[in-house]
């Protein structure tokens, strides 16, 4: 059965290590967009060799850089990956199976974590976002980070995995903390949350036993308990960063926030 036409559209900045393994998941597709930010590694090479079209922008800001990927595609259908993300044998399957006939304007796929040295337990809950989705009727959520899809119109869960390679050690994932919670202070500042105080004081277990019991995380062993202390380490400066900014009458430390590139 005939089906409808498919981008998948990618963002990279020095995604050497993971952009081929991400390609080679959805050489299925009618059309493969890489946007890049100016690698300096062998990103383009690769993704070029895998039979992508390979345009290159100067990084925006993370919604900015991926609302601009979605535009460039061609077809109506996008499907939008991370360039360290990449579909199942069996997602991929699913996702050529639903485009036969779409009965949505997006659907939300599901997300396997790679957690240091092992991926999360089969009985971790697993995150889930919107990936798959009618271009024409949908839209960048415009956040500084954690962006999303936005939809006009119904959506729906996909039985589909993609695998999340992330940050391969705890430094990595340290370092990435401290770049997203001084991105998300800019949403947060806008927002004006009060009680920061007690935020900082409180937030941080609540996210670690989220994370760690209700998420499921405790059955990955060490990982799963490291994890989840730097998930409440991110927690606690998200609210200290906005406290520091407001301390000092909204403008920091007296630097403005620099954009941030790379991949989540």
């Amino acid at each position: 059965m005939a089906r409808e036409p498919l981008s998948v559209v990618v963002t990279t900045w020095n995604n050497a290590d993971t952009i081929g393994t991400c390609l080679a998941s959805v050489a299925f597709a009618d059309e493969i967009v890489v946007l890049d930010s100016g690698s300096t590694d062998a990103t383009r090479e690769i993704a070029l060799a895998r039979g992508a079209r390979v345009e290159v922008r100067a990084f925006a800001g993370y919604s900015l850089q991926k609302q601009a990927a979605i535009d460039l595609a061609q077809h109506r259908w996008v499907l939008l990956l991370d360039s360290d993300e990449a579909l199942t044998a069996l997602a991929a399957e699913r996702v050529r199976r639903v485009l036969e006939s779409p009965d949505a304007a997006g659907y939300v796929l599901l997300r396997r974590e790679w957690v240091f040295w092992r991926w999360q337990p089969d009985r971790a809950r697993l995150n889930h976002y919107v990936r798959l989705f009618d271009r024409t009727r949908a839209r960048m959520s415009g956040h500084e980070v954690h962006e999303s899809v936005v939809v006009d119109g119904p959506v729906k869960r996909l039985d589909a995995v993609i695998d999340h390679y992330g940050e391969r050690d705890i430094e990595g994932r340290v370092d990435k903390a401290n770049r997203y919670s001084s991105l998300q202070v800019r949403d947060r500042h806008a927002r004006a949350p009060r009680l920061l105080r007690t935020r900082m004081v409180l937030y941080p277990t609540v996210a670690f036993a989220r994370y760690y019991f209700w998420r499921g995380h405790w059955r990955g062993g060490w990982a799963g308990f490291v994890a989840a202390r730097v998930h409440a380490f991110y927690a606690f400066l998200k609210y200290a960063k906005l406290y520091e900014l407001r301390r000092s009458g909204g403008e920091g430390n007296g630097r403005p926030f620099d954009a941030e590139r790379g991949e989540d």
